[in-house]
C-alpha cells in the first residue's frame, strides 16, 4: 500500500460535494492528488490542489471531454439508473487507472449477521416480486455492480458504505436532517417507528469513510474487489435517538409502522428502505477493509462523539430542503396522540 504523497497524480470526483465528498476531496488533496470535482453545487475552492466545476456529469459529451484530462483515479458518487450506467461504464473504465464505484451496504440481505462482503444480496435472494420489479436504490446498485463484475475490466473497485453522516447529512431511521435536526432545533417532536427502536444500526463518520476510500485508491489489493466501508460499532435506533436528544434536545414519539409510513406519505422508496434496511439488524464485520487499508477500528470516531462534532459545526443559518408535508403530518399525529 502506498503511503507517500502521490505528487503527480490526478483524481476526478463525480458528485463530490455531498456527505462523503466533504471529507474525501480534502483527504485526496492532502495526499498530493490534484483533485477535480464535478457537481451541481456552487463551491469555491480555497485549496490550490482542488478545483470545483458546476456541470452535469451525466452528460456523455461533457464526460468524454472531461476525461481527456487523463485522471489516474475516478471516484464516482453519481446516482445512475441501470441503463444510464450501461451507457457510461465503458467510457469511465477506459479512461482511468482505477475507478471507484459507489454502491451501498443496502444491497445486503438482512438474514445474515454480521454483514461481510460475502453476505447475500437482496437482488439475488429476495422473493418479493413487487420489490424486485422496482428501481429501488438497493437493487439498482446491485445491478450496476453486476455490470462491473461481468465486464472485461479489472481496474474497478466497488465500495458499499453503511449510513454515513457529516454536517451535510444526519439520519434517523428513514428520516433525514430537514426533519430530524430542523424539528429538534425548533423544539418539535419527531415521530419514529416503534418497531425500529430496538433494531441495531450502523452509522459511520464521513471522515473515517474518506480515509478508507483514500487508502483503496491505486491499491493493488483493491482491484476487482468489493468493500463495505463502515465502522464496526453498532447501536439501536433507540440509542441513536437518545444521542440526538442529549446533543440537540430531540423529542421523539414512537408510532406503529403503518402510522409512521402514513406520516412520511407512504412513498414506495421509504417503505422498501424501512422494510429492507432499517428494520434489518445492521452489524458490520469490517475486517476486509481494515486489512487492505491498514486502518484499525480503534482509529474510528465513536458515534456519539461524531454526531456531537458534526452538529456543533452546523451553520446556524442552514436553509433546509422543504419537508413541510412530513412536518404537517407529524404535527397532526402528535396532536391526535395528545403529546
Amino acid at each position: 500500500m502506498k503511503t507517500k504523497k502521490q505528487n503527480s497524480r490526478k483524481a476526478l470526483v463525480l458528485g463530490g460535494t455531498g456527505a462523503m465528498g466533504l471529507y474525501l476531496v480534502p483527504e485526496l488533496a492532502s495526499l498530493g492528488y490534484e483533485v477535480r470535482v464535478v457537481s451541481f453545487d456552487n463551491v469555491v475552492s480555497d485549496n490550490p490542489r482542488i478545483s470545483y466545476f458546476k456541470a452535469d456529469a451525466k452528460n456523455i459529451e461533457y464526460l468524454k471531454e472531461l476525461l481527456r484530462g487523463k485522471f489516474d483515479v475516478i471516484v464516482d458518487f453519481m446516482l445512475y439508473s441501470t441503463e444510464e450506467f450501461k451507457a457510461r461504464y465503458d467510457i469511465l473504465l477506459q479512461n482511468t487507472a482505477h475507478y471507484i464505484f459507489l454502491s451501498s451496504y443496502r444491497v445486503y440481505d438482512g438474514g445474515e449477521i454480521p454483514i461481510t462482503e460475502n453476505t447475500s444480496r437482496l437482488l439475488d435472494v429476495s422473493k418479493d416480486m413487487d420489490f424486485l420489479a422496482t428501481e429501488d436504490y438497493a437493487l439498482n446498485k446491485a445491478r450496476q455492480e453486476d455490470i462491473l463484475q461481468n465486464s472485461k475490466y479489472d481496474n474497478w473497485t466497488i465500495v458499499r458504505p453503511a449510513i454515513t453522516y457529516s454536517k451535510y447529512r444526519f439520519q434517523l431511521v428513514t428520516l433525514e436532517a430537514p426533519v430530524v435536526v430542523a424539528r429538534a432545533l425548533k423544539g418539535l417532536p419527531v415521530v419514529l417507528p416503534r418497531e425500529a427502536l430496538s433494531v441495531q444500526a450502523t452509522m459511520s463518520w464521513a471522515g473515517d469513510v474518506a480515509r478508507m476510500f483514500s487508502r483503496l485508491l491505486l491499491n493493488p489489493a483493491a482491484y476487482r474487489e468489493c468493500f463495505t466501508l463502515s465502522t464496526a460499532e453498532h447501536r439501536t435506533w433507540g440509542e441513536i435517538a437518545e444521542y440526538y436528544r442529549e446533543i440537540i434536545g430531540l423529542q421523539y414519539v414512537p408510532a406503529d409502522t403503518g402510522d409512521y409510513l402514513n406520516i412520511i406519505n407512504n412513498a414506495p422508496w421509504a417503505r422498501y428502505q424501512l422494510a429492507y434496511d432499517r428494520l434489518f439488524n445492521r452489524i458490520v464485520d469490517n475486517t476486509k477493509v481494515l486489512r487492505v487499508t491498514g486502518l484499525k477500528q480503534a482509529d474510528f470516531m465513536p458515534l456519539r462523539r461524531g454526531l456531537e462534532k458534526e452538529l456543533s459545526v452546523l451553520p446556524k443559518d442552514t436553509v433546509w430542503p422543504d419537508a413541510s408535508a412530513v412536518w404537517k403530518n407529524m404535527d397532526d399525529y402528535v396532536k391526535r396522540q395528545g403529546n
